[in-house]
């Protein structure tokens, strides 16, 4: 071969090199995309907002709440403080566990052009959290007493690209005394306003389905949280506390006979950032959510 032709050779290597890096760079740019498209993450701060909890007026039982189970009890607690990364997870039940998305494939007709495909344990530990979880008590020093959630109150970073679309809240009730199993579980949406840019990211294309806990495959279930339908009505000028047709009760605390505090129950709760919600997509990427806190309220049986 000639020198010529060994240098024409060489430059046609570099050329079809270059365009090789160049379409890989291409490609990856759009994976990048395409999955900030279909799940997203977002920084979340609690801060440190109040938790109330109130009763009905004249019930003469006083309805307390702590972060500890011993000791502290008060009308308001704070929401321990978190920053840091919440990314998507998904569940039908809690204490079945999180999930999260480790890989995409091809989208068919109708969805994506990538759809979650593999899947992981969500990790919470020390240094990773992917959700926010933390534990608070109640208890009463009167009559049997059933417990509701009034109000979840929240504020996003921008209400045209509300965070709080995809945003649950969940609690887990455990039986009366420290360190007792759990006994029921609610999830909550706290907010039914829509993502703009909302898409169906889910293998079934479907609103209303997440993913099975029971599972590892990324089979998703239908599932309907709790709304605010659930809340009851408490009234701030009055004091009283009535129902709505779908108020949901979350547990009863009771006091002792000599209207000493009774047992407390602890409620775990947890607020994450549902992957498989159709308003989880790429734009929510830089909101975030600024404000949350729980009212919890009383009604003596």
């Amino acid at each position: 071969m000639s020198i010529t032709a060994k240098k024409e050779q060489t430059q046609r290597a570099k050329s079809l090199k270059g365009k090789l890096t160049t379409t890989a760079v291409a490609l990856l740019i759009t994976l990048i995309a395409v999955v900030s498209a279909t799940y997203a993450w977002y920084i979340y701060n609690t801060g440190r907002h109040t938790t109330k909890v109130r009763m009905a007026a004249g019930t003469g039982v006083n309805l307390q709440i702590s972060n500890v189970y011993k000791d502290g009890y008060k009308s308001a607690a704070m929401l321990e403080s978190f920053s840091g990364k919440l990314n998507p997870v998904s569940t039908n039940r809690i204490e079945g566990g999180f999930q999260k998305v480790i890989g995409f494939t091809n989208g068919s007709e109708n969805q994506p052009n990538l759809v979650a495909n593999l899947f992981g344990k969500s990790e919470y530990s020390e240094r990773y959290k992917d959700y926010y979880k933390t534990s608070l008590f109640l208890r009463s020093n009167g009559k049997a007493t059933d417990i509701y959630i009034s109000d979840i109150s929240f504020q996003d970073s921008d209400e045209k690209i509300p965070i709080s679309s995809a945003i649950r809240v969940g609690f887990v009730v455990h039986k009366p005394g420290e360190n007792q199993d759990a006994q029921s579980e609610y999830i909550f949406a706290i907010n039914n306003a829509k993502n703009p840019e909302a898409q169906y990211n889910t293998a079934t294309g479907k609103e209303g389905y997440v993913l099975d806990s029971d599972r590892t495959d990324g089979t998703t279930v239908a599932f309907t949280p709790y709304t605010s339908d659930a809340y009851c009505n408490y009234n701030q000028e009055t004091g009283e506390t009535t129902l709505k047709s779908g108020s949901k009760s979350l547990c009863t605390v009771t006091g002792t006979a000599d209207g000493k505090p009774g047992t407390p129950v602890e409620i775990e709760v947890y607020i994450w950032l549902e992957g498989c919600d159709e308003d989880c997509t790429g734009n929510l990427g830089n909101e975030t959510l600024q404000k949350l806190a729980i009212s919890f309220a009383g009604l003596v049986k």
